[in-house]
This record gives C-alpha cells, structure tokens and sequence, in this order.
C-alpha cells in the first residue's frame, strides 16, 4: 500500500510540477495600451509618457506599453470609449480630465459613462489650483481686486474646469465688474494676457509656475490643495461668508485631488487590477522616476483606486438642490 501510495504521489508530482513551471505572468508577451485624452503635450500626455516608460519594469512579464492619443470633447470621448468599447482585459487603460466628474453630476451632452463602475487605477498626482492676474496690474492682493473701479476681464475655457472654482468667488468680489472672455485652450488665453487683453486666469499651479516666475502673471488666490511657493495664499472657499457658497466652490475644486486619473473599463478582473495598482504606485514611490517627472514640471503622488472613489461619491452623491447650485455658479 505504501509503495502504491508513493508511486501515485511522484506521478501527480511529475504531473502537476511542470505546469507550474511553465506557468507564465499574464502580461508576458502583451501589448498595454494607454489611451490619452488629449493630443501629445499636455500634462496628461506627459503623465501617460512617464507611465509608459516605467511601467514594463514594475509589471510581472514586461509588457510593450504604449500611448495612444484620442483627444477631442475635453476628453470626452476617451472615457466614452474606455467605458464602452475597451474591453476589460488590463490591456487598455485611460486618462482623461479630471474636471468629467463633474460632466457627469451635471447631466452635460455626451456623457456615456459613469465615473463609479470603470475599474480604477488610481491617480499619478494631486494638483494645485491658483488664480492669477497679469503681473502689470495694480491688483496686487484680493483685497485690491475686491476694491477694482475698472471692468476685470478675465479668460476661460468655456467648459467646467479649473478655473470654474474661482467663478463663484470672481462674483462676488467683483460684482458687474467681472467679465468672463472665452478662448478655445489655455495657450490662447496665456497669448491674450501677453497681448493684454484679459487681466487674470485660473489654472494649475504646475502650468502657471513658469508664468508666474518670469513675472508675467502673478498668484493672488489658490484652491484648498496646497504647493511649495503659494503656501500663504488665501484659499478661495474661505473668502466668502456664505456656508452655501462654500460647499459650492469646494465640490468645483474637489476634482483636483484626482489629478491625474488611470481607469480600465468597467468588469476589468481585479487580480488584474492589483498588477496595475501595484505598478503605479511603485513608479510614484520611486526617487529617480519623481526627479524625471519634475524635470517635467510634473509631480508624482499616487492616489489608490478606494481613495479616488471616495472623492467620485462624494462629488455625485450631492443632493438636487446643491447640483442646481454647482450648474448655476461653475459656468462663465
């Protein structure tokens, strides 16, 4: 009986052993495509490149990554496509603009998605928000744009971005002296304040640093998340008064904590999912890749999957009374 017993286990050993052996990591051999909201560039284009560069060595099996750029629709139909067409096998990931949160709690044209069910990677960094204006004005403090005689006239994209978080404030300290003048990008609006035909503009700090140190434009405000060099900046929700305001520009500048965000469609497995988090928050984690990235005016911090999806609920969990209110106060 023994020697039967033995005999059957050596079998099952010779049987089972180079099955496991031979076992490959699912990325082996694969292509992972990463898909840009936007055209080669942008902040969201460089956030991808880094990415893509330092990705096969942190991922089981090295894949080839690679940055596929879809812009159009403020990167609309890049979520719409991760969303609906990708299919959920890791081998697609998408970036697209942070500011789609609120797309979508406002119910806005095109939206055919839902931030809740993609399979979230993550975010690979936090973004400060500043309003500027332009560096030859008299308006050094928001205190002397609150005392302004003149009409402000101050650039926008047209859509709900980072910018839309001053708007509330814009009016209430300038009252009818504000004047919202719309541009298709931001490079259009920087050329404008060069050409002094608009005064201030709302952005990232990262975009607006190089601006701001060659005297150009000059911060006067910030949103609640912080950066070396705008510290001391008064923080836009706490110049108002009003409680509702204040829940008003908060959830405008809620998506900020989102930065860069990474989503795999929707039913994506999650041992999948756990590769791909796993990976990015190594690259985030590591010195030499965040000395790279801010020699391109990029800074890495990684945000998990459960931590964005708080911030999701939070922004879509706002009652009726409160999203009428957002609609009302984020556009120009």
């Amino acid at each position: 009986m023994r020697k039967k017993v033995g005999a059957f286990v050596m079998m099952t050993l010779l049987v089972v052993m180079p099955c496991a052996v031979d076992a490959k990591p699912y990325y082996e051999g694969k292509v992972l495509n990463i898909v840009v909201g936007y055209a080669p560039g942008g902040g969201y284009d460089r956030m991808a490149r880094i990415m893509a560069k330092h990705l096969p060595r942190h991922i089981p099996g090295k894949p080839t990554v690679l940055v596929q750029n879809m812009p159009g629709a403020s990167s609309m139909i890049t979520a719409n496509y991760v969303y609906n067409m990708a299919k959920p096998d890791g081998l697609t990931i998408g970036t697209f603009n942070r500011y789609l949160t609120l797309s979508q709690l406002l119910k806005m044209d095109g939206v055919r998605f839902d931030l809740r069910k993609y399979a979230w990677v993550g975010s690979a960094a936090v973004e400060a928000a500043v309003f500027t204006i332009r560096g030859d004005t008299p308006y050094k403090t928001v205190e002397d744009l609150r005392n302004a005689k003149e009409p402000v006239f101050i650039g926008n994209t047209g859509e709900i971005d980072t910018g839309s978080q001053f708007v509330p404030l814009l009016r209430e300290l300038l009252g009818p002296n504000v004047k919202f003048v719309t541009y298709p990008q931001t490079a259009d609006i920087l050329l404008a304040i060069e050409r002094k035909e608009v005064s201030g503009y709302g952005f990232t700090y990262t975009s607006a640093k190089p601006y701001i140190d060659r005297g150009l434009i000059r911060p006067l405000m910030r949103g609640p998340i912080s950066a070396v060099g705008i510290e001391n900046l008064p923080v836009n929700a706490d110049l108002t008064a009003d409680k509702r305001l204040k829940t008003i520009v908060k959830i405008l500048a809620a998506p900020d904590q989102l930065g860069r965000p990474f989503v795999a469609p929707p039913g994506t497995p999650s041992h999948i999912m756990d590769i791909l988090r796993n990976a990015f928050r190594k690259i985030a984690e590591d010195p030499q890749v965040r000395e790279e990235a801010q020699k391109m005016k990029m800074d890495l911090v990684y945000t998990s999957g459960p931590e964005v999806m708080k911030l999701i609920q939070y922004v879509l969990g706002q009652p009726a009374d409160i999203t009428a209110e957002v609609a009302r106060h984020g556009k120009f």
